[in-house]
């Protein structure tokens, strides 16, 4: 998962945290003549992000040094998560896998789970994943699910489980062990393949509030949905995963997408703000006919990952276009509203913007790519957030700090930080590449000033 702390530069010139933007320019710059030192997957995600590449539609890219682990069948055997670090495990066609954490008294904790089904496999209408928290009495804290939809296209989906100490939940308060279990949701369903499915599981933990504030929602909010924003769109690639999603600000941006394929974005969103966006999909260059229902599908989800809203865009071969529901403004106290779309805006940071287009518009209208446009729009005024007493895991998850706006700015995606590890293992290989990374990082240094 991309860290979100703030740079602070150590004594001898090394840094602590994500470096700033111009390092990270000049190491891609030096990547460029590196790519064939990379690992195959890193190799294909360089490639990806060439401008005029065209590929197959990526597979998930799991977020790097994630650890692999086994769900167990019994809660007696469930594996550990620790807060912050990403797992990756698998989901069997039928039964439960079990995953256990330990909780204080205070946080609020989540867990996201994504699944990602196998390359070549189908699914039902229904089909999906079961995420369900309980306490080591069996109590019920939540229960999450998430499908594909009409589309019927295998793509990554996430769903989440929590745990929340909320004076309007009683149950679950004490510290412990609690258990998070994963299953499908219709693994015997008319078009459902029995492949086993790779997960990806990070689990959130929210510190308590320094003081208590309300405990109910904000009763009235702007519901209208605004013009979409208007003007030349700009060329942002998505990135393949949560964790390689592309940074996006206020803005209209351009990205091309292949039928199956999925694409990543993340927007911050301050305390205060509201989000809204619309995708438009492009008008087809194939003399094909047809209708897709759900073609494209932009879903949103949290900081923490968790689902808060989608649309669904049919699409006939002519433009279309939908925008996702009206949201509030980010607020902690939308926690305690009974509606998930509202409920889950309840932290500033980071939101993700997925989009997937359905395999069977190949169908119809061939393999494309087809043009996509997103508009973001960030509503409002930065405010103060809640003061929390301690510290969530991962660390300023829940808060926009200086590098997230200069990452949205810049377009600068988490992956490039992976292109970095492996040009440090790899190896330069010629003295020229790191000369052109050297004078790409002066350059940028000497323009900043400037500009």
């Amino acid at each position: 998962m991309r860290g979100r702390c703030r740079t602070a530069w150590g004594r001898a010139g090394t840094w602590h945290g994500r470096p700033p933007v111009a390092v990270r320019l000049g190491a891609v710059a030096v990547a460029l003549g590196t790519t064939a030192a990379l690992a195959p997957g890193q190799a294909a995600l360089a490639a990806a992000r060439a401008p005029g590449t065209t590929l197959a539609p990526s597979p998930y890219a799991f977020a790097d040094g994630a650890q692999s682990i086994d769900g167990a069948r019994s809660t007696a055997d469930a594996p550990l998560l620790k807060p912050g670090t990403p797992y990756k495990s698998s989901l069997p066609s039928n039964g439960k896998v079990n995953y256990s954490l330990q909780l204080d008294a205070v946080s609020n904790a989540y867990v996201s789970v994504t699944a990602v089904p196998s390359p070549g496999s189908s699914v039902s209408v229904i089909d999906g994943i079961k995420v369900s928290v309980q306490d080591a009495e069996g109590v019920s804290c939540s229960v999450d699910t998430a499908s594909f939809g009409a589309a019927r296209s295998p793509h990554p989906i996430a769903a989440w489980g929590m745990r929340e100490r909320s004076p309007a939940k009683p149950l679950c308060r004490e510290a412990g062990t609690y258990y998070v279990s994963v299953e499908r949701v219709d693994p015997d369903g008319e078009g459902s393949s029995p492949d086993a499915w790779d997960l990806e599981l990070v689990a959130t933990t929210e510190p308590p509030t320094a003081k208590t504030g309300a405990t109910s929602a904000p009763e009235a909010w702007d519901s209208a949905s605004p013009q979409p924003l208007q003007g030349q769109a700009e060329r942002r690639r998505g990135g393949a995963g949560f964790a390689a999603a592309t940074p996006l600000d206020q803005g209209v941006w351009r990205d091309d997408i292949r039928p199956g394929q999925t694409l990543f974005y993340e927007v911050p969103v301050d305390w205060g703000r509201q989000l809204h966006v619309t995708a438009d999909l492009g008008s087809s260059d194939s003399t094909g006919t047809g209708y897709t229902p759900d073609a494209l599908d932009l879903a949103l989800y949290n900081p923490a990952r968790g689902p808060v809203a989608d649309v669904g865009v049919g699409y006939d071969g002519d433009q279309k276009s939908g925008s996702l529901p009206p949201l509030p403004p980010v607020d902690h106290a939308n926690r305690y509203a009974v509606t998930r779309q509202v409920s889950a805006v309840r932290f500033a940071g980071s939101y993700y913007l997925v989009a997937h287009l359905s395999e069977s518009v190949a169908d119809s209208f061939g393999d494309g790519p087809f043009p996509m446009t997103l508009r973001v729009r960030v509503d409002g005024t930065a405010q103060a957030g809640p003061a929390y007493a301690g510290e969530s895991a991962p660390k300023d998850v829940f808060e926009v700090t200086d590098e997230d706006r200069e990452a949205a700015a810049e377009g600068v995606a988490a992956g490039d930080d992976t292109v970095m590890r492996a040009v440090a293992v790899g190896g330069i290989g010629t003295g020229s590449a790191l000369l052109v990374g050297l004078g790409v990082w002066t350059l940028v240094a000497r323009r900043r000033p400037a500009a």
